[in-house]
């Protein structure tokens, strides 16, 4: 099994150049299943969720060759197979292979997702849409089946703001016959760079990025090239690392309108936060105490619950009470048990943590992650504790972030991984 290890109180200073958005490359990659010739994906980050992904895809039949940051898929072998267990299960992001089957054959026969366990997440919209384009949907042991004899447009409102299922739809809906309209959809950039992709393949969509999405699909698709918009939650990730050591870090290839969320919470905080045109700059920090802030996530452009955790590890070393408050996913706060290990003083009440600062810094500890962003937790407390910390889980880290241990010690950390079972294959 392996382990990472932070030895931490190292400012990070330098530039770091983001990845691909890893919850856009989870739904371009189903997507392409739409096309008839071949998609080429650049930009694609290197983490597991998308080695899983090419895995299935080879399964279905498609050609897929990857050279560097560009994925190559050929999707005209593909055959309409059912998916009911195993690869399926280990992200949560299979959900998409619902819609992208359900396009490109008319029937899917996909097994429940897995990934992060963060409390119920229920895909009930997901069916209200397929339904309303004419799917029939049956819960079989554990999988959904969808069959349509015929996909027609139709208005459909969702109850209640989901990139998943807004997503999900749009890709049912580009081959669609007729208009669809998508109404109180979510409103991500994850969600606009899937709809750029589906434009460039022949849909035709308007709206994207709006709560009012119209999709006029096409009984064809075509296959293009794209290039991924930049992971605005690893971005956010180190901005946070950065001010939580104290450090000088430029975060270049981001686009700064979507961090708006966490560009705010830091400077209330006191933190330097400067934009340039496409990167951010958290500037060298005050050895005042940060302040405490409240946080509430939101649906974009709120403050993402997707940085809820590695926030929570931030506001553990600043001044007063901070309150954070998670109204997307009122179970991801696995993470606090662990930051209680280091010397965080968290208590969590439902949906809430309220958090005592301790402005005199955390301590390392042998901690386990959860789950990805939870890792992402542990590794900026890490960073910014006295000592060493060994962080196990590493494989739910692993899930979302690009060469994580390069980007780090290029930034001065102190970082290695270790396989308990073989020694040090990094360091």
């Amino acid at each position: 099994m392996e382990k990472l290890y932070i030895s931490g109180g190292n400012p990070l200073r330098g530039t770091v150049t983001i990845s691909g958005a890893k919850n856009s490359a989870v739904a371009l990659i189903p997507a392409s299943i739409l096309a008839e010739s071949p998609v080429i994906i650049d930009n694609l980050p290197h983490i597991n969720d998308v080695e899983i992904y090419i895995k299935i895809l080879k399964e279905l039949g498609a050609a897929v060759k990857l050279e560097g940051s560009s994925l190559y898929i050929d999707p005209r072998g593909i055959q309409s197979k059912p998916l009911p267990n195993g690869k399926v299960q280990k992200l949560r992001a299979s959900y998409y292979l619902m819609g992208a089957m359900l396009g490109r054959f008319g029937e899917a026969m996909i097994g429940l997702p897995g990934g992060c366990n963060l409390g119920p997440r229920p895909i009930d919209q997901h069916i209200k849409g397929f339904e309303a384009l004419g799917a029939t949907v049956e819960s079989m042991d554990g999988s959904l089946s969808l069959k349509a004899t015929e996909l027609r447009g139709d208005k459909i409102y969702l109850d209640v703001v989901s990139v998943g299922a807004t997503i999900n739809i749009m890709l049912a809906a580009a081959r669609s016959e007729g208009l669809t309209i998508i109404e109180n959809a979510a409103k991500e950039p994850e969600i606009i760079d899937v709809a750029t992709l589906l434009t460039s393949m022949g849909a035709t969509i308007k709206g994207a990025g709006t709560d009012v999405i119209r999709i006029t699909g096409k009984s064809k698709l075509l296959g293009c090239r794209h290039s991924i918009i930049p992971d605005r939650i690893e971005a956010g990730t180190y901005m946070i690392a950065a001010a939580a050591t104290r450090g000088d870090v430029t975060i270049e290839q981001v686009i700064p309108r979507h961090l708006e969320g966490i560009t705010a919470k830091l400077e209330e905080m006191g933190i330097r936060v400067l934009e340039g045109d496409e990167s951010i700059r958290v500037a060298p920090q005050k050895q005042t105490p940060f302040r405490s802030v409240n946080v509430r996530t939101g649906p974009y452009p709120g403050f993402a619950t997707d940085l809820q955790q590695p926030m929570t590890s931030l506001l553990s070393i600043s001044e007063g009470t901070s309150v954070v408050t998670d109204s997307i996913y009122a179970a991801r706060f696995r993470h606090v048990d662990e930051l209680a290990r280091m010397g965080a003083r968290i208590n969590v009440e439902g949906s809430s943590a309220f958090i005592e600062g301790n402005a005199a810094g955390l301590r390392g500890a042998q901690v386990t992650a959860s789950d990805l962003r939870a890792g992402a937790a542990l590794v900026v407390a890490a960073l910014s504790a006295q000592g060493v910390t060994e962080i196990g889980g590493v494989e739910h880290i692993d899930r979302g972030y690009d060469m994580l241990e390069e980007k780090l010690l290029a930034l001065g950390a102190n970082v290695w991984r270790k396989d308990e079972r073989v020694g040090i294959h990094g360091a």
